[in-house]
Formats: structure tokens, C-alpha cells, sequence
């Protein structure tokens, strides 16, 4: 791949076809494939979740992943810089989603892949003991009860962030080709072949198939839950990287000629096959423990966090053989699966920065890096794992779903998705016809906007996690509101280099 000569702003690209699936793919694996859809697929019907999964990935992932990739490799800019080529009154759109992103989602997230990198040396003892809940909260966490206690930063946990944002500034720092390609190009296989090793591993274990059938035992009358639709479709859109900004700014490192289409499709099988086959290895090692300890297995399956950092360590800690090893192996790709998401939100809120005002990439890295890892220390203290649930509830649930319904409003109606359909049948191997425009005009948002009202009905009912009403709003509704007016302020500022003048005619 070569650059393109007659572009009027020199632009990086990738050096390979596989190397930007597999960075897309690494943007798109993360912690959430390896514990979130395990467990909803648990909670929201076995087997029969699988239905409203695959019909959100068609008609809610797809569509979106092919506007994304379509909007970059036409506009050949970032979120901001492809927004505001369609209209500059919508740039501010672009700034919110990477800003709140950058400045939030990867705040906490490094502060989670620290701990995958602490419980990864915590393998080599099994220091987590013979109790790894008290262990996880009392001990290492040593959480407080209440968001505004914020306690001492804990230094375990602030030096692991700090390894893990020389890791994010170092690979970003080396650029498109040489650093997120080259990164991703040795994680992907790695984490494939991690993965691969946990579950064959756990697929051999006692009681793994007891595990494997609590975790595909299809309950279709599930199906007739609203809130089991809900968490497919919102799984989708979170676990694509959708909304991130990620996509568009990778796309927009393309060649002219490029397999829009096709990429899409790949990107979004790959991501949601590794997490139902992740399932497995996680199941099976769960029913493993059921079996042992003699507790049914709805008794030892833990959501999210806790299955991760409890459930996991107890059951690593009751295998017979080899315990250090597995659980080496298994934080060791969730470490993995963290840092080839984190590079990718930071590579996002770089291009938007780069394009903007056309300061060094290297100096942009360097001072985001820095910033990342002061910004991470309230997720470091005593109570920075509530500080961690707010902020995520607010950013995923309503900054990701609006920005969401407002991108495809834009695209889909102020842009208008013929133009970018006709873009991408004139350089896509494989065509797409009115059914793509009628989800991504259509479907996608009426789908956004349905999770939007219900979780906001929900909020209303009871406050969020039993939080108080004051700590709701103060960390995470204004979290939202003070990024928005960040992105506002940036989006005022004049291109150095207008963006339309980037785009592919």
C-alpha cells in the first residue's frame, strides 16, 4: 500500500491489508469480550440470546461499521475532521465523541488493565489466598463506601498505570505503521492463541460441560423480555467500537482502493466470535469450580468485574494442576485484549488533534500520555472502582447512545447515505444496496434511541447503583456536560487545512 500522491494532506497509511483488520479487530476485542458477553449471555437466556445477538450485529453493527469505515476512507480524516466536512456546525460532534473517550473511557480503562497487570504477577504466588473477594475489595482495592471518601491512591495500582501508559504512549508514539500495526500484528495472534490455550485447557477439566450447558442452554422465553433485546443491541454497539471515533480515523488511513464492505463484515464476525468462544473457556473453567467446591453454578458465576477478579482466582486456586500457568495465561490476554483498545481510543483523539491544528503527532502522544496517567489517578484511589462505575454508566449509557443517534442523523439525513453508498460501491469490491441506508437512517437510530429512553426511565425510577442522587450528577452527568463543553471550545478554533480539502472526490 502506497501513499496517494495527489492527496493535499499528506496522510500515514497502513502497510498492510491485514494490518489494519487486525488493529480494527484490536480496537474492537477488549475486556468486555472476555467477561461482559459471557455473562449476559448467561443472564439473558443461554442459546437463545444468540437470536437477538445476531440480529443486532446485522442490522444495528454492520451498517454502522460500514458507515464508519465508509466516512473515513472518503472524508480521509478523523471523527471531527469527517464531520465537519459534511457540515462545520456538526464538528462539535466529532470533538465530543473523542474527547469524552479519550478523557474518559481510557481514564478508567487503563486503571482495569492495571489491575489485569497486577493480578498477572498476583499468578506467579496466587497471593489472591483462599478468599479472592475479600482480597480483591478489601486488600488491594481497599475500597471506601461512598464515592466522595476518596481514600489514599493505592500504589500497586499507580504503578501498573504507569507501566501501562508508557506501553500506550510508546506504541502510539511510534506512529500508524510502525507502532499500532506492529503492535496489533503481535497481540492479535497472541490473544488468539492465549485464548485458545484457556479453552482448551478449561474444555478438559471436570464439570466443564456442566459449565458449557449453564452458558448455551437456550431459555427462548426469554425472548419475550424487552431488557434481553436491550442488552444484545447495547452489546453490539459497545463491543464494535462504534461511536468511538476508532473506525473512522483507522479508515481513514486506507488506500483508495479498499474493501470497505467486506472489512466490515470480517471485523465484526471476528469480534463477535471471540467472545462467544471466549464463553467457553470461561464456562468451563466456572462449571470446573461448581464441581469442586459442590455449589450450583448460578452460585459462582459473578458479573463483570467480579468474574474477573473473584470467581476467576478462585477457580484458578482449585485446579489441580499447573494453577500459576493458567492463571498467568488468562490475565495475561486480558492485559492483551486492554492495550490493543486503549492504543486505539488514544490513536483516535491524536488524528482529531493532528488533523486540527497540525502539531507534531509525536508531541501529541507524549502530552496525552502524560495527561492519560494523571487523569487515571482518581480511578487509583480507595474509591476509585465507584468512581469507575459512574463514569462508565454515564459515558456508555447515554454519551456513546447519543452520540450514536447523532451521527447517524447526519450522515443519514443531513449528509444523506446515498452519496456515501455510491462512495463505497465505486471503491469497495462488494456492493451494498438501500437496505444498508434504511438501517443506518432508520433502524439504527429508532434502536439507540429505544435503549436511550429505557435506561433513562430506569435512572428516573431508582438511582443508578444505589448511588446518591449528588454523586450521580456531580461525576457522572457532569463528566458528560464538562466534555461536551470541551468539545465545543476545540470545535471553535479554525482547520489550519480545511477538511474538505482532504477527501476523496
Amino acid at each position: 500500500m502506497t501513499t496517494e500522491p495527489n492527496l493535499a494532506h499528506h496522510r500515514p497509511q497502513w502497510k498492510t491489508h491485514i494490518g489494519f483488520v487486525l488493529a480494527a479487530v484490536g480496537s474492537a476485542i477488549g475486556l468486555g469480550n472476555i467477561w461482559r458477553f459471557s455473562y449476559l449471555c448467561y443472564k439473558n437466556g443461554g442459546g437463545a440470546f444468540l437470536i437477538p445477538y445476531l440480529i443486532a450485529l446485522f442490522v444495528v453493527g454492520i451498517p454502522l461499521m460500514i458507515m464508519e469505515i465508509a466516512l473515513g476512507h472518503k472524508m480521509r480524516g478523523s471523527a471531527p475532521a469527517s464531520f465537519a466536512s459534511i457540515s462545520k456546525k456538526w464538528e462539535w460532534l466529532g470533538w465530543w465523541q473523542i474527547i469524552f473517550v479519550m478523557f474518559g473511557i481510557v481514564l478508567y480503562y487503563s486503571v482495569v488493565i492495571a489491575w489485569c497487570l497486577n493480578f498477572l504477577f498476583f499468578s506467579f504466588n496466587l497471593s489472591w489466598g483462599t478468599d479472592p473477594n475479600n482480597f480483591f475489595f478489601q486488600d488491594f482495592l481497599m475500597l471506601k463506601q461512598t464515592p466522595f471518601d476518596i481514600g489514599d491512591v493505592r500504589s500497586p495500582i499507580i504503578l501498573s498505570l504507569l507501566v501501562v501508559w508508557i506501553l500506550n504512549w510508546l506504541i502510539v508514539f511510534m506512529g500508524v505503521r510502525e507502532g499500532l500495526e506492529r503492535a496489533n500484528k503481535i497481540f492479535m495472534p497472541l490473544l488468539f492463541a492465549l485464548t485458545g490455550v484457556i479453552i482448551f485447557w478449561g474444555l478438559k477439566l471436570p464439570g466443564a460441560m456442566e459449565g458449557i450447558k449453564v452458558y448455551l442452554r437456550p431459555d427462548f422465553s426469554r425472548l419475550s423480555d424487552i431488557r434481553v433485546w436491550m442488552d444484545a443491541f447495547s452489546q453490539i454497539f459497545f463491543t464494535l467500537s462504534l461511536g468511538f471515533g476508532i473506525m473512522i480515523a483507522y479508515a481513514s488511513y486506507l488506500p483508495k482502493k479498499a474493501a470497505i464492505v467486506r472489512d466490515s463484515l470480517v471485523i465484526s464476525c471476528i469480534n463477535c466470535s471471540f467472545s462467544l468462544f471466549a464463553g467457553f473457556g470461561v464456562f468451563a473453567v466456572l462449571g470446573y469450580m461448581a464441581k469442586t467446591t459442590g455449589q450450583p453454578i448460578n452460585s459462582v458465576v459473578r458479573e463483570s468485574i467480579g468474574l474477573a477478579f473473584v470467581a476467576f482466582p478462585k477457580a484458578i486456586s482449585l485446579l489441580p494442576h499447573f494453577s500459576k500457568l493458567f492463571g498467568i495465561l488468562f490475565f495475561g490476554s486480558l492485559v492483551i485484549a486492554g492495550l490493543s483498545s486503549s492504543i486505539s481510543i488514544i490513536e483516535a483523539f491524536t488524528s482529531g488533534i493532528v488533523d486540527k491544528f497540525h502539531y507534531k503527532r509525536k508531541t501529541v502522544v507524549s502530552v496525552l500520555s502524560v495527561l492519560g496517567f494523571i487523569g487515571g489517578i482518581i480511578f487509583a484511589t480507595q474509591s476509585g472502582l465507584l468512581w469507575l462505575d459512574i463514569v462508565d454508566h454515564f459515558l456508555t449509557q447515554y454519551g456513546l447512545v447519543i452520540g450514536g443517534i447523532f451521527e447517524c442523523f447526519l450522515i443519514g439525513w443531513i449528509y444523506k447515505t446515498v452519496k456515501l453508498r455510491m462512495h463505497v460501491n465505486r471503491y469497495s469490491d462488494w456492493k451494498i444496496g438501500k437496505w444498508w441506508s434504511f438501517c443506518t437512517r432508520v433502524v439504527v437510530p429508532v434502536a439507540l434511541m429505544i435503549l436511550l429512553i429505557s435506561s433513562f426511565k430506569t435512572e428516573l425510577k431508582t438511582p443508578y447503583g444505589g448511588y446518591s442522587w449528588l454523586a450521580l450528577v456531580l461525576i457522572g452527568r457532569d463528566w458528560l456536560l464538562v466534555t461536551l463543553y470541551m468539545a465545543i471550545i476545540v470545535a471553535s478554533h479554525p482547520w489550519r487545512l480545511e477538511p474538505s480539502e482532504r477527501m476523496i472526490k
